[in-house]
């Protein structure tokens, strides 16, 4: 049975912008998964990968900010042991671990700045999450009379400073 294009495109938009598997897809839409495998292969050979597709989507759809965070997270755990074992080696000359420390830090700030620019919201939510942090230690060490109004004050905010 032939399928129309409009066929074809419900089983790349299924996977593409649904994130179903191929198979799922092809079910979903009615047709046999070797005709859906067909498609994916003869659109690859036409220069439209589906799997480049699905991950750039994937990435659009708001998967950016975790493949962010997780790439972050990985990161600042790798840079916290290549410090230790700078510091721990007693081999090292003194130039060779500031050299190494120093080209640390750029590559740490290159990625923190990248992470700003890729998560925004992310960013102005640490931004006002550490405002607020200060006021907070500002209100408790110049004006702690004030601390319990400002912690009555600060819960409902939250709702505010959460909605940007």
């Amino acid at each position: 049975m032939a399928h129309g294009e409009d066929t074809r495109r419900a089983v790349r938009a299924s996977f593409v912008f649904d994130q179903l598997g191929l198979e799922v897809a092809a079910v979903k839409v009615g047709v046999p998964v070797a005709t859906a495998r067909r498609w994916i292969r003869e659109a690859r050979a036409a220069g439209d990968d589906w799997e480049r597709a699905r991950s750039a989507q994937m990435i659009a759809g708001g998967g950016i900010e975790d493949v962010v965070r997780q790439t972050l997270a990985v990161v600042v755990q790798q840079v916290q042991a290549t410090v230790d074992a700078i510091q721990q080696s007693a081999d090292m000359d003194p130039a060779t671990k500031v050299q190494m420390l120093a080209s640390l830090a750029d590559a740490y700030n290159k990625l923190m700045a990248a992470s700003r620019r890729l998560m925004p919201e992310t960013d102005a939510m640490a931004i006002r999450l550490d405002t607020i942090k200060r006021l907070g230690e500002f209100i408790r060490s110049k004006h702690p009379r004030h601390l319990n109004a400002f912690a009555e004050v600060l819960e409902p905010f939250a709702a505010e400073l959460a909605h940007g």
